[in-house]
């Protein structure tokens, strides 16, 4: 492995093994709700835009994920991103920041 190799992957291996810090919310600004589905799971990731020394940043404010239930499992592709909404509000991702959503 070269040099730049070894670096990168080691990088990479130190961002893996740490936790992100998640930033306190503005309430003052809106959220963003990024949504996914497959015929495995459901997630979401609550992001905002933050000022970060006098630069926008975005990142994640809170996560959430879980497994398809059986039933789930028939659900059209439309209907299946749709469970990630339904589920970030039934656990009150959504509901606590009382912000609104893009």
């Amino acid at each position: 492995m070269t040099v730049d190799r070894l670096k990168a992957f080691e990088s990479l291996q130190q961002a893996l093994s740490t936790s992100p810090l998640l930033p306190m919310p503005d309430f003052k600004l809106p959220f963003k709700l990024y949504i996914d589905a497959s015929g495995d799971g459901l997630a979401a990731a609550l992001h905002q835009v933050q000022i970060i020394n006098d630069k926008p940043v975005e990142g994640p404010i809170c996560f959430i994920s879980r497994q398809i239930k059986p039933t789930e499992a028939r659900y059209g592709a439309s209907q299946m991103e749709c469970q990630p909404v339904t589920q970030s509000q039934s656990t009150s991702m959504t509901a606590r920041y009382h912000k609104s959503m893009v």
